[in-house]
């Protein structure tokens, strides 16, 4: 059975333009018995504080909010347990968490760094947010290929900033609406072919967000 839905409040046509819908998890939220969970425009813990109470959703699920910022869960979860909490990293702990993110990457990718570094670049970006480390570096840092470049960028910046609050808010490129298409014959079923579901699963390899 089903346990709970997450509604993404967005069509794909309007990808990331404009606002999330959320009056459309509230009327989700009427619809159903079962636990909703509430996504789109969630980038602090004020925002999930105003999607519960907007739409009475049982819980909020992040997309491009954790993008180069990893500690919103656990600002979220501070906030789910009733405490105040909202994590503000120096430069040198937002570092060390990219190094440990490219350790991880490595790993996952079965030890090709170059692949993993350039899975790294885009999110070095998105960490660095806010902080005033300059273009020729962070035009370095989008060209790394091994994870002891990435040490020797990031040791060349001032690690003694203090978080900046510039950090905070929406993430991810933005853009304009989009013409969706579906792959052929998709609306004519309510029920997927073989053929479909591996299409889908194919699919789904090549997100990576963003």
């Amino acid at each position: 059975g089903v346990a709970g839905i997450i509604l993404h409040a967005r069509t794909t046509a309007q990808h990331y333009a404009g606002q999330a819908n959320w009056d459309r998890i509230g009327e989700l939220v009427a619809m159903t018995e079962l636990p909703v969970f509430g996504n789109g425009d969630v980038f602090v813990v004020e925002d999930a504080d105003r999607l519960l109470g907007h739409t009475g959703c049982a819980g909020v699920a992040i997309g491009r909010g954790c993008q180069g910022r990893p500690w919103i869960f656990t600002d979220l979860a501070a906030y789910f347990h009733g405490y105040d909490l909202h994590a503000e990293p120096s430069l040198r702990e937002v570092a060390d968490t990219i190094i440990r993110h490219g350790e991880l990457s490595i790993a996952h990718f079965n030890g090709d760094e170059y692949r993993a570094m350039r899975e790294l670049r885009k999110h070095i970006s998105w960490y660095l947010r806010g902080f005033a480390v300059g273009g020729e570096a962070r035009r370095q840092l989008a060209l790394v290929s091994t994870l002891d470049e990435v040490k020797k960028r990031l040791d060349q910046l001032d690690l003694d900033q203090p978080y900046p609050q510039a950090a905070d808010g929406p993430r991810g490129r933005a853009g304009g609406y989009k013409r969706p298409h579906l792959p052929d014959g998709w609306l004519e079923s309510r029920t997927l072919s073989p053929a479909q579901r591996d299409s889908l699963h194919l699919a789904e390899l090549n997100i990576s967000g963003g």
